[in-house]
Formats: C-alpha cells, structure tokens, sequence
C-alpha cells in the first residue's frame, strides 16, 4: 500500500488478513505501489493479482449490480457509480448490458484522478500526469487496459468528475445529517446528484457509496476544505498601517458572525505597512462580499488567496 494509506485501511486490511498477509507500505501514490508490486512478483515468481484490471476482479465486482437489482422491486432507472481503476464499472456495465440493458449508467471520478475521463478523450488508457491522492480509493493515474475495453463504450457525457473540495462537503453532510461514515471515494456517487437534478427528477436512482475506511485524523483537513468551498471561510492577506489603531480600525469592520480563525503578523519597523496573514470563517457566504466592501471604503489594501494554490498550500 502506498505511505499514505489511512491508517483505518491498513488496520482492517490486516484484520481481514491475519496471518495470510504481510502489508509493506511503499511509495506515496497508487500506480508507485503498483509498480513495486508488480516488480516484486516478477521477481520472486509470484502472481500478480490486480485490485481492479483482472477478468475475475471485474467479473466479482459485478456481484454488486447482481445484489441491486435483486433487491429492488423494479428495475432502477440509473445506477451512479465511483470510478478508480474501473473494476467495479465495468462489472456493473458488462453485467448491466445483458441483464438490464435499460438502466442508465453514470461513472464518476475524482478531478485529480480523472483516468476515465482522459481514456476517454484518447481512445485508450493514458497515464496522467499528476494524480491528487486526497480520494485515495479511486485516484488511480492510469485505468486498466481490461476495465477500459469494457467502458470504452461510454458516452463521455455519462462520466462525471467531482472537485475533492466539493467531496469535502458531501462527506460533512453525509456525517452530520445522515450519520453515515463514508471515505472520500465512498462519497463520489453522491456529491455528483446537485449537478444531476434534471436527470433524476421522478426517477428511481441507486447510487453505490463504496467505502467507508475514514481516518477520522483527516476531519479537520475535510472541514477546512469544505468551508472554503463553501464560501464560508476564506484567507487573505491584509496590509496593514503600522501605526497605534490601525488594526483596532480593521476589526471594527467585522460583521457580527465574522470570526478570526487564523492570524498572523509581522512588523517591520524600516517600513510604513506590515502584512497580515488573515483566516476568517463567517455563518453565511453572503458576509464577504459584505466585508470586502467595507474594507475598500475604508482604504485598506487586501488579496484573497483562498483559491491560489501555490500560497494557500504554503501558509495555511
């Protein structure tokens, strides 16, 4: 298993395991494992056996769809599914195609694994450049070539990706209204139904929520990713007067559900301005505009780096 595996995952794995297994614990992403795996099998003569791109695999994975629609007391009129290495996709479609023909199927994947969506584009499986590991269970760089032959049918418009800030916010709700423990690939089928709404109105929809090893150390990484998203927190750099009153002068611009959550302050005596590094989280999204413009009337000089990747990843 790749280094940063959930500790959750590791410990089930050997719990499931026991005595039959050994976990070692190599690279930081899954194709890294991957190859490790495939390279200590060659060398030791041992069989590879892949977790999703393997006839059996897929054809096991399968028994998902089997379970759905046996259980139901009709047919569904579409079934959402996560997409990693596309073991369970294209079980569901190849099983789909000759039992249920009429189900809609829609796939969704990680922004920062999107391996469908760029086989897609290609015509064949393409290694991405750059995979973000945050949905570790399905952020896979390259699909297989065997779950690839089975989706390469796929309309493109049939495949979804899901930002993982949005993902955060799902997993949130999921927790705090539903009750319900879900791992960030566990929450894919669901975060994308918003922006299926049209889709789905009056018809019966089966979203498959696979995976529920959440390493509850993550919380607070999920909650800060979801209130960004959300609108409702946000970072800034505020430049400030050094001078007695200057920041008694800002503070007195926050609006009464404005709360600092971060703050950082450097003077400097040879200059005139010091610059802040402020975190705010607020109730309602709808405050910022609101203290934005208060700041601007009032001559302060600020830049919103929520969103820019390089300095949020670096000072937050």
């Amino acid at each position: 298993m790749p280094v940063t595996t959930p500790q959750q995952k590791i410990m089930k794995t050997r719990a499931f395991g026991g005595d039959a297994i050994e976990i070692r614990l190599t690279g930081d992403y899954f194709d890294v494992t991957l190859a490790a795996a495939q390279a200590w099998c060659a060398q030791v003569g041992g069989h590879f056996l892949s977790p999703f791109d393997d006839d059996d695999v897929i054809e096991g994975q399968a028994s998902v769809t089997v379970e759905i629609l046996d259980q139901l007391p009709s047919v569904p009129d579409i079934i959402v599914l996560p997409v990693g290495g596309g073991g369970l996709s294209a079980g569901a479609r190849r099983y789909l195609d000759d039992a249920a023909p009429q189900v809609g199927l829609r796939l969704v994947e990680p922004v920062g694994g999107a391996s469908l969506t760029a086989a897609l584009a290609e015509g064949a499986p393409v290694t991405l450049p750059r995979v973000d590991n945050f949905v570790d269970g399905a952020s896979v760089a390259r699909i297989g070539v065997r779950t690839f032959a089975a989706l390469s049918g796929v309309e493109a418009a049939h495949v979804l990706v899901a930002p993982e800030d949005r993902i955060c916010v799902t997993l949130l709700e999921m927790l705090n209204i539903e009750g319900i423990v879900l791992e960030p690939a566990g929450a894919l089928a669901i975060d994308v139904l918003g922006e299926m709404a049209d889709q789905i109105a009056g018809k019966t929809v089966v979203c498959v929520t696979s995976g529920g090893n959440f390493d509850f150390e993550r919380l607070p990484d999920v909650k800060e990713r979801a209130q960004r998203f959300a609108g409702l927190k946000k970072y800034f750099i505020l430049r400030l007067p050094q001078r007695p009153g200057a920041l008694r002068d800002f503070l007195e611009l926050l609006g009464p559900e404005d709360d600092i959550a971060r703050f950082e302050y450097l003077k400097k005596s040879t200059r005139n301005f010091g610059s802040v590094l402020i975190g705010i989280e607020t109730a309602d999204a709808q405050s910022f505009p609101q203290l934005f413009k208060r700041l601007d009337e009032g001559g302060f000089t600020y830049q919103d780096i929520t969103h820019n990747a390089a300095l949020a990843e670096f000072l937050v």
